[in-house]
């Protein structure tokens, strides 16, 4: 029996032997992690007395296939490459099995933010790549947008908060902060341009001599090209680091390399707007993805923990405007060994049932890297589950007080008096609430984060 894998490498040998004239060997097939919305594959093609040539193959998913965008994505790659921006070269894209594909060069290189932060063999290039990722985005920005066909254009702002409003699930954090966004937002005389949408340290390809390749160009659309200087100093691209430019350098750097190319330096009120308008963004897409989860669609595991990750947003932008500091947060599993078990019912318990599960899922994983990927994903919605299960009565109780304290039942009735203008959102007890609920939320789905700096 056929399996997936079988499929697309037999298509593949057809597809690349009718696109080079020759019969075409597929070897090395793999699926390689990460990346919620495509499936993503690593190949080696080569034809008789030919030299291999490396390969990666992105696919939609079968359930959700969008032709349309990946011929925007090919149509931007080549426009990309032609302003001199670092892209993988294009070699074929177009429908195949059922799904929309681009085939493209496998550039060399590391993608993972944890290492390009960490490990020692980028250590001479990190204080460099401020600079020149501003320099990136200045040639991005010179692209001609006539050269990639039916770009969308959008009101970002009004975009995100339609968005959001779909799901009819009020924040009162999220509230906050569109609030401040619309009171804020700076006058703009500027051009738009090609944006890239999604321009992050998880999208880069970098080696030790610098950036390689720009990757993902699904999101590309016209609008204010502040958006991506702003996109890339989001908090939750930094990985830790306190460096505000994808977890690399300070800000003064990535300007100062976009002025080098652009002729024109973007101010710090524009940048820090961008930036907060970034982080609700992200708060957005999570709450977008775990809705996949949440309606039925598809119960995969990565898209149910995305849904816990909105409180990390909520707290970044408190952060942004100043109305909370990094702190720590004691995270209740730390040297928890309960065996105990609720009366009539056997041991161990659900909570250490719960961390027996983690213990498998955290062990060493031959095989298939996206699976490897999953279970560290599962691990962590088990310890979400272990910390709600301990912590979740108290919180409710705590939250209710905060809540009746401003005649409210429940965050959508807060959330709905802040839009609304009934609270003030500069009241002590609002900002009490808000810091509260958002504070709890991030005990339970992932306490270190309140301990990470912002600069």
């Amino acid at each position: 029996m056929s399996t997936p894998h079988d499929d697309i490498q037999g298509w593949l040998r057809d597809r690349l032997g009718s696109l080079w004239g020759a019969p075409v060997a597929v070897e090395g097939m793999r699926r390689l992690s990460g990346g919620a919305s495509r499936d993503t594959w690593s190949l080696d093609a080569t034809t008789a007395g030919g030299s291999a040539q490396p390969l990666i193959l992105r696919c939609d998913p079968l359930v959700k296939p969008s032709p349309e965008v990946m011929a925007r994505e090919a149509a931007a790659l080549s426009a990309a490459a032609e302003a001199g921006v670092p892209v993988p070269r294009l070699v074929d894209h177009g429908t195949g099995l059922g799904r929309a594909y681009l085939l493209m060069e496998r550039v060399e290189g590391e993608t993972i933010p944890r290492r390009l932060l960490r490990d020692e063999r980028f250590a001479a290039v990190r204080p460099k790549l401020a600079r020149e990722l501003g320099r990136v985005l200045a040639r991005i920005h010179s692209m001609p947008a006539t050269a990639v066909p039916d770009l969308p254009e959008v009101d970002p702002l009004d975009h995100i908060t339609s968005v959001y409003r779909e799901f009819d699930d009020p924040r009162p954090a999220v509230e906050l902060g569109l609030r401040w966004l619309s009171d804020h937002r700076p006058p703009s005389s500027r051009r738009a341009r090609v944006v890239h949408g999604d321009f992050r340290n998880g999208n880069l390809m970098i080696d030790e001599s610098g950036v390689r390749a720009v990757l993902d160009w699904e999101l590309t659309h016209v609008g204010d090209p502040v958006e991506d200087l702003g996109w890339l100093c989001v908090k939750a691209w930094r990985f830790g680091s306190a460096e505000p430019v994808g977890g690399f350098g300070p800000r003064e750097e990535l300007l100062a390399g976009y002025a080098e190319i652009a002729g024109d330096r973007p101010s710090s009120a524009e940048l820090h707007w961008w930036e907060v308008y970034g982080t609700l963004r992200w708060a957005v897409l999570c709450r977008m993805q775990a809705d996949r989860f949440l309606s039925g669609a598809e119960q995969d595991v990565e898209y149910a923990v995305l849904g816990r990750k909105v409180c990390e947003q909520e707290y970044d932008v408190l952060l942004a405007l100043g109305l909370v500091e990094p702190g720590t947060l004691p995270d209740v599993l730390d040297g928890r060994d309960d065996t105990t078990a609720a009366p009539p019912h056997d041991r161990p318990g659900a909570d250490a049932l719960l961390r027996s599960v983690q213990v498998f899922l955290t062990e060493e994983t031959a095989g298939d890297p996206r699976l490897r990927f999953l279970s560290k994903v599962a691990d962590n919605a088990v310890a979400i589950a272990r910390r709600e299960a301990l912590l979740a009565p108290a919180h409710a109780e705590g939250h209710a007080r905060r809540l009746a304290a401003l005649g409210r039942r429940d965050d959508r009735e807060l959330a709905e008096a802040i839009r609304d203008g009934e609270l003030d959102p500069g009241d002590p007890a609002v900002l009490a609430a808000v810091r509260g609920g958002v504070t709890d939320k991030l005990a339970v789905a992932n306490p270190a984060y309140a301990a990470q700096t912002a600069r």
